[in-house]
């Protein structure tokens, strides 16, 4: 079993800036595809960025060049940088583990519990 933890949540103002951090636990590969989903009041959940091993990384057209993931597989860590925060930002963030093989999904999705990002002035 996954076990996933989600961290960094805050209320920020627009403009600003916030790291995400998702420790993961049992049975973690380093060719697992990490990611971000958030989901706002009303709203269907949507991919925020995925990254692979490989570290090839694909993200939301709406935070693109905004948000950085990154991954460190040494301690089992997923980030979300985020910069330059918008109102239209303010969602729940969950952290997601895929299994993988050469780009392909081979098994099932792990979900965190979420944290919460409110963008407001």
């Amino acid at each position: 079993q996954v076990q996933l933890v989600e961290s960094g949540g805050d209320l920020v103002q627009p403009g600003g800036s916030l790291r995400l951090s998702c420790a993961a636990s049992g049975s973690i590969f380093s060719s697992d595809a990490l990611g971000w989903y958030r989901q706002a009041p009303g709203k269907q959940r949507e991919l925020v960025a995925t990254i692979t091993n490989g570290g090839s990384t694909n993200y939301a057209d709406s935070v693109k060049g905004r948000f950085t993931i990154s991954r460190d597989n040494a301690k089992n860590i997923v980030y979300l940088q985020m910069h330059s925060l918008k109102p239209e930002d303010t969602a729940r963030y969950y952290c997601n583990v895929r299994r993988t093989s050469y780009g392909l999904k081979v098994g099932g999705d792990y979900w965190g519990q979420g944290t919460q990002v409110t963008v407001s002035s």
